[in-house]
């Protein structure tokens, strides 16, 4: 890895990356698909009620398009150690090299954090309705889950990066919020 200066940012590393990037691009991964797929029992969620978040889950016939986000060969260990301490808390990804296309049509190798099937975190293939309650209701150490999807849809879309699916959960979830939001105010 000592050349490596890529990383694949699909989810909130996209809109949050935590280090100094010296170049973005659009950038396509393929054999895996962009899903709801994590419990997060930190950041989105709690041990007791977790949330969930984007992971990478491999699937042969599907792409990810996110972002590809260079930094400079000369902060590599810092970043390095900062995406590890961020992205392997509870070692549900795991971290690999993989290469991604750019929009300019160039290659690169990048380090991305795919999903671990064999993780007690994994929830993959979750009905689009649980996932909408779920994340409608968890809260972890970084704000409500439901801030998460929605800064994630905003970004995709302000990019130029629209995800049906993504866009059809946040209007799940908005609708949960605003019924949960009537029916207490109607017990007030």
């Amino acid at each position: 890895m000592s050349s490596l200066c890529w990383v694949f940012g699909y989810g909130s590393l996209m809109w949050d990356p935590g280090f100094h990037v010296v170049e973005s691009a659009t950038a396509r991964l393929e054999g895996f698909a962009r899903s709801f797929c994590l419990r997060s029992t930190r950041y989105r969620g709690t041990t007791e009620s977790p949330g969930l978040v984007l992971g990478l889950d491999e699937d042969p016939q599907a792409h990810c398009t996110g972002i590809a986000l260079r930094f400079p060969e000369t902060e590599r260990d810092q970043v390095l150690a900062y995406l590890r301490q961020r992205e392997l808390v509870t070692h549900a990804y795991r971290e690999a090299v993989l290469p991604v296309t750019l929009s300019d049509g160039r290659r690169v190798e990048a380090l991305t954090y795919v999903m671990r099937r064999d993780h007690a975190q994994y929830a993959g293939g979750l009905p689009p309705r649980e996932q909408a309650q779920i994340i409608s209701d968890a809260h972890g150490q970084n704000g409500p889950n439901a801030d998460y999807l929605f800064n994630t849809t905003r970004h995709l879309a302000q990019i130029g990066l629209p995800d049906a699916m993504l866009d059809a959960l946040s209007e799940d979830v908005r609708r949960l919020i605003e019924e949960r939001n009537r029916s207490s105010g109607d017990q007030s």
